[in-house]
């Protein structure tokens, strides 16, 4: 599914093929392109039109600024009906190396045959992790609370300052830059330059 400055970062999915398990991340990395309600509407629909899973990866959801730009794949209607969502508090809180996530299986998700995909998702889990550490919840717990969402923010709004500085000068050289508002990820036109040139 080409996802480029051609087509705004969204897949023409008219034109795609089906498949049984369909991965989108929004915010994306290294993009810095967030789907609108509009788009991820089409692709809920088109999933569920051609019975394929979607595997939703929010990680990046908490720099989402814009209104029009789901944090979930659940405010799309009937997504519930073909999606799966992951996430992770590797860029919430800088957990990267700690690897704490979650993921959400509906109930409504279900195989051809009618049988729920959670029990599936649960055999496997159960069968192959043994869990997060203690220690790695209560971090988990702790960024969740009132002071740690306040840390979060504070650090959110600095990656985005960044991200902000990134874009308004590289515009100003006149490069072709995309990203860096809904997501920490600034993508520039190469120009024809190779990346290491670029750099």
């Amino acid at each position: 599914m080409p996802c480029n400055p051609m087509n705004n970062f969204f897949p023409d999915l008219e034109n795609t093929e089906r498949a049984d398990v369909v991965y989108f991340c929004s915010p994306n990395n290294p993009t810095g392109a967030a789907a609108t309600k509009d788009q991820l509407t089409e692709l809920v629909e088109w999933c569920i039109k051609n019975g394929s899973i979607l595997v939703f990866d929010a990680a990046y959801a908490p720099f989402i600024q814009n209104k029009d730009v789901p944090k979930s794949i659940f405010e799309i209607p009937r997504a519930k009906e073909c999606s799966i969502e992951v996430n992770s508090f590797s860029k919430y809180a800088g957990f990267t190396g700690v690897r704490l996530g979650w993921t959400i299986v509906p109930k409504d998700l279900k195989f051809e045959d009618g049988s729920p995909v959670r029990d599936d998702f649960n055999r496997v889990m159960s069968t192959s992790f043994n869990g997060a550490s203690n220690i790695v919840q209560s971090g988990g717990l702790a960024c969740l609370d009132k002071e740690g969402m306040k840390e979060i923010e504070t650090l959110i709004e600095y990656y985005l300052g960044n991200s902000k500085i990134l874009r308004e000068r590289l515009s100003k050289m006149g490069f072709d830059v995309h990203g860096g508002t809904d997501a920490p990820y600034v993508f520039i036109g190469l120009n024809g330059t190779s990346s290491w040139n670029m750099f």
